[in-house]
């Protein structure tokens, strides 16, 4: 009679990462590593080896009292409110790592119903975000991220949201003729951010690049005082590479 054959290490690593796992994730308060050992079966130098790596990769969490609950990566594995409430909190992650990278308040909009929504945004002391002297959503034709998601709808749409949303003129700069306006939005090439340098707020620039996934119309954006306005262009360009990672991190 042949022998059934051993399970190779890797192979006892996943079992073993495994009944770990189901132990703290029937445990919604939390489990000490005592209590993960008498659950799972598992020996103290067994847990001393596989604790790190599941805390690395993000399946669990340790608690500030020393006990171990589950990480955004498990339950990100689920769904429902659990799985919606780690998503978000990925990204305020992410958009906040982006913040200091390029040091800048930024900002994730969409397109939704007509209409400019600001869903998430990351700032701080040293990277103030803009003073929304005026509402988003009447200001598509000045500020980056309006001219960057009135760039991603077909003409009609455009001009739908301009009936809707008159093109009032908020600074000097600011273009209210809707033929100029489509010119400029027509002729910006796909790769290259869009700017508002002054035109939403004086003393403000800003940038954006798109984020499309399917029919949803998005952006990302950064703003920044005019005192750092030499560090636009760069910043900008920072943005643009982490955008397409962060698109895929949210369709993830």
């Amino acid at each position: 009679m042949a022998l059934k054959p051993e399970p190779t290490a890797p192979l006892h690593s996943v079992r073993h990462a495994l009944r770990v796992l189901e132990a703290v994730a029937a445990r919604p308060g939390g489990m000490t590593e005592a209590e993960m050992a008498r659950e799972s079966g598992l020996s103290a130098h067994e847990l001393a080896r596989l604790l790190p790596m599941l805390r690395h990769e993000g399946y669990l969490e340790r608690l500030p009292d020393g006990a171990y609950t589950v990480g955004d990566s498990l339950v990100l594995t689920g769904s429902g409110p659990a799985r919606e409430l780690a998503l978000r909190n990925r990204l305020r992650q992410s958009l906040s790592v982006l913040r200091d990278s390029v040091g800048a308040a930024v900002y994730l909009s969409r397109y939704i119903d007509g209409e400019i929504s600001i869903t998430e945004y990351a700032d701080g002391p040293r990277t103030p975000k803009v003073n929304e002297w005026v509402d988003f959503r009447s200001a598509a034709h000045a500020s980056a991220i309006g001219k960057c998601l009135l760039t991603q709808l077909d003409h009609d749409d455009r001009r739908d949201h301009l009936a809707r949303h008159k093109a009032a003129r908020l600074t000097s700069r600011t273009i209210t003729n809707e033929k100029a306006l489509f010119r400029q939005l027509d002729a910006r090439p796909a790769t290259v951010p869009v700017l508002d340098l002054q035109e939403y707020a004086v003393g403000t620039v800003c940038a954006a690049v798109p984020m499309t996934a399917g029919r949803a119309v998005g952006c990302l954006a950064l703003s920044l005082p005019l005192t750092h306005a030499h560090r636009l262009y760069r910043a900008a360009d920072t943005l643009n590479r982490h955008a397409a990672p962060l698109l895929l991190s949210l369709a993830l």
